[in-house]
């Protein structure tokens, strides 16, 4: 019965996935169906890897169909959630599939902060799994060939696919059985398997010899590029699994030699050419030979040989008493043909054809955060607008406060306090007074003391947990090998240093809130006073009723009226404005799916250009109409001044009124800022709770990391020598024995046809 090579599965440790991806997306995503929904997925996910990894897998399609789901939904849900050591950590630990511990217990493993590395371990899996159900089929069967035939040309692509992106997807030296050169091996052996069966379809549909001779010497070129790759062992494995695979590739090589020798042989015959007939039945006598004499623990070729004798004597009976054909060198024939049927099964997922994305509606990462990064434009973009409107307003009001207007055209009776004042000093009471302004400013320090302690508090734990991993460092030197805390914490102290300036930053525009508030605290006090108390405090001047009827008042008023509305205009602008709404996802999933990439900057620019370029025009106009109605308002104030009958009482009355309109614009103004203040550090406390979260992750991740490292440091320790070798005296050992014949090595246990692989995987 043929001989193949068959791979066992690598074993993985438990992972709960479902605490840290659900962290992420109840961080990630508002509470609702759709959190709900993805919660619902990330069990899924947890059982999908369960099922896929947790028990042992039947060699059955079934079973391979569960590892290339999960496996399909690796690859599905990787760009959706930040993997990675700094953001989402999720340790995966896996066990090199060649290697069974020493006596003492023990084996060699690697634990990786990878989701490149849990699909590079799992694929390997499928591969494997897929070499051992090709394995068990029944070669005697056409189904079974067929079957046989593609489940190995599906482990040659997926061991091939690990070559090619094991060392990118784990940014490390890999396990043995996943380096580059191992499943590169791995790939050609399952290649030259796979045209190998189809060499015994051909046989046994009887094909013409030419085709099956051709057949077999691309087979045995197959196994010659696999046997001459396991020939450097420094490379591969240093486990007893090549060290029998190695012969069985010899062999093969051989025997699919000769297979073409004789089919070559028939054809020749066909072709009555005798003396080559012999010629390469002679050959193939000398290769099947060879495999007898060197290989017949691993390959039986009795058959192949009898077959093959039967053939060259009575090849050489009928030349010798018939043809008499010259019989030529072997060196001299004609090559054989090749001809190359197999090829290995790209892996482009989903390989499944039950697949189905658990996160179909999540968007990728890049999506998320092209979307943050486009968040952050568009509030830059609407502050601007916004910020520049107040801004004008502002000068405008302080303009208007320095020309004490409209007060002094309401203030025409000289005693009376005017309509103006007395709506502000209204407005500031419905506001609170003092008593709500002051409690604002008594909040902030709390508020920022909080967000101070978190972010102290967090960068703690990193510091912790990064002079621990120093001290183990500097104690195990080498063996200590795994990523410095140093450097992986490098992106999250940026970010805390980020928060940190920003709340530097915070303090002093606090401070310069709270000094304007003390410079107009008085007169804030006083507008909040009854308005019998307000009126004594405002100094009387003469009365200057002759100006009440006065053209020069009358277009100052029309002006002022008209500068108000444009105040109103900027405040409905300023509504618009803020509601703008777009979706950009749409645009950006658009584009990933078309460039694979994503230019988050122009397609933004482009957007926002379009959403607010409007805005932006009508900002500009209501400032150019500002500046030229307050050029106006102060040319006619000059005329207003010259008519108004000037003495020391009515410059004292005026400077009060003036103080009065520019304290409750500072009210307004300091109400402003300090609910924006108070808003920034309740929403900056969201943030730095979410960022403590990360830190908290990461350092848990990384202890649990460290202690698995240290526990494989232990047992690696207790396995060494304590003393180095010595001799020992010749009369304390025992005679050596009597010459005898070496132990033949034991039969390859990766024979697909016996169940011998079971006892091992147990």
């Amino acid at each position: 019965m043929a001989t193949f090579i068959s791979v066992p599965l690598k074993k993985s440790s438990e992972v709960d996935l479902v605490k840290p991806l659900s962290k992420f997306v109840t961080a990630t995503y508002p509470a609702g169906e759709e959190q709900a929904e993805y919660i619902r997925s990330v069990e899924e996910l947890n059982k999908l890897r369960k099922n896929a990894l947790g028990r042992p897998l039947d060699k059955h399609e079934s079973s391979l169909e569960i590892l290339l789901r999960y496996y399909d939904q690796l690859c599905a849900v990787e760009p959706k959630f930040p993997f990675s050591e700094n953001q989402l950590c999720l340790t995966f630990t896996w066990k090199d599939a060649f290697d069974k511990g020493s006596l003492f217990g023990g084996s060699v493993k690697l634990a990786l902060a990878s989701l490149g590395y849990e699909k590079t371990c799992v694929l390997f899996n499928g591969a494997a799994l897929a070499s051992q159900i090709a394995s068990e089929q029944n070669l005697d069967s056409d189904e079974g060939l067929k079957a046989a035939a593609k489940y190995y040309q599906l482990a040659s692509g997926a061991f091939g696919h690990i070559k090619d992106t094991v060392l990118s997807a784990l940014n490390r030296e890999p396990t043995m059985d996943v380096s580059p050169e191992t499943v590169g091996t791995l790939s050609l052996i399952m290649l030259a398997q796979a045209q190998e069966v189809f060499f015994l379809k051909a046989t046994s549909d009887k094909m013409k010899d030419a085709i099956i001779a051709k057949l077999a010497n691309q087979t045995a070129d197959f196994y010659g590029d696999a046997f001459k790759q396991c020939q450097y062992k420094e490379n591969l494995p240093k486990y007893f699994y090549f060290q029998e695979v190695l012969p069985v590739l010899a062999a093969k090589h051989c025997i699919m030699q000769a297979n073409a020798e004789l089919h070559q042989s028939l054809l020749a015959k066909q072709k009555k050419r005798f003396g080559e007939e012999i010629a390469r039945l002679q050959h193939a006598t000398e290769l099947v030979k060879t495999v007898a004499s060197r290989y017949d623990e691993y390959v039986s070729v009795k058959d192949l040989s009898d077959k093959i004798s039967r053939a060259l004597t009575a090849a050489k009976k009928d030349n010798d008493f018939i043809y008499h054909d010259r019989v030529p060198e072997v060196k001299d024939l004609e090559h054989i043909g090749k001809a190359a049927l197999v090829k290995a099964t790209a892996i482009t997922p989903p390989l499944s054809a039950k697949f189905t994305d658990l996160f179909e509606k999540m968007v990728p990462m890049a999506v998320q955060q092209s979307m943050s990064v486009y968040s952050q434009r568009k509030a830059e973009t609407v502050n601007r607008l916004v910020g520049t409107m107040r801004e004008a307003t502002n000068l405008c009001n302080g303009v208007l406060a320095s020309l004490n207007l409209p007060a002094a055209l309401e203030d025409l009776s000289g005693d009376s306090i005017p309509q103006s004042i007395v709506e502000k000093a209204r407005a500031i009471v419905q506001q609170g007074g003092l008593q709500s302004i002051e409690q604002l400013i008594r909040d902030l320090p709390e508020l920022l003391t909080r967000n101070r302690e978190i972010l102290d508090e967090s960068l703690k734990m990193l510091s912790d947990e990064e002079s621990t991993d120093s001290e183990l460092r500097s104690k195990f030197s080498q063996r200590w090998n795994r990523t410095p805390s140093g450097d992986l914490y490098k992106p999250l102290r940026a970010e805390g240093g980020n928060f940190r300036s920003v709340l530097d930053k915070a303090v002093q525009a606090d401070q310069v809130v709270k000094e304007r508030y003390n410079t107009h605290c008085e007169m804030i006090a006083l507008l909040c006073k009854p308005e019998a108390e307000l009126t004594a405090a405002i100094p009387s001047a003469n009365p200057v009723k002759t100006l009440q009827g006065s053209e020069v008042v009358s277009v100052l008023r029309s002006q002022l009226a008209r500068l108000e509305e444009v105040k109103k205009e900027r405040e409905r602008l300023e509504a618009e404005i803020k509601g703008v709404t777009f979706d950009m996802s749409s645009s950006f999933l658009t584009a990933l799916a078309q460039d694979g990439a994503i230019n988050e900057e122009a397609l933004s620019m482009s957007q926002l250009d379009q959403s607010y370029g409007s805005y932006s025009q009508r900002v500009q106009a209501s400032l150019r109409s500002q500046e030229e109605l307050l050029g106006k308002v102060q040319t006619s104030h000059q005329e207003f001044s010259k008519l108004k009958q000037s003495n020391s009482e009515a410059n004292d009355r005026e400077e009060v009124l003036k103080k009065l309109a520019s304290a409750h614009d500072s009210y307004v103004e300091i109400t402003s800022n300090l609910k924006e203040g108070t808003k920034f550090y309740n929403d900056l406390t969201e943030i730095l709770l979410k960022f403590q979260n990360k830190c908290s992750d990461i350092v848990f991740a990384r202890k649990t990391e460290r202690d698995e490292l240290l526990k494989d440091l232990q047992q690696s320790i207790a396995r060494e020598p304590s003393a180095p070798s010595f001799n020992v005296p010749a009369y304390q050992t025992n005679p050596a024995p009597t010459a005898a014949d070496p132990a033949p090595a034991p039969r390859t246990v990766f024979v697909s046809s016996q169940s011998s692989m079971d006892r091992w995987e147990d």
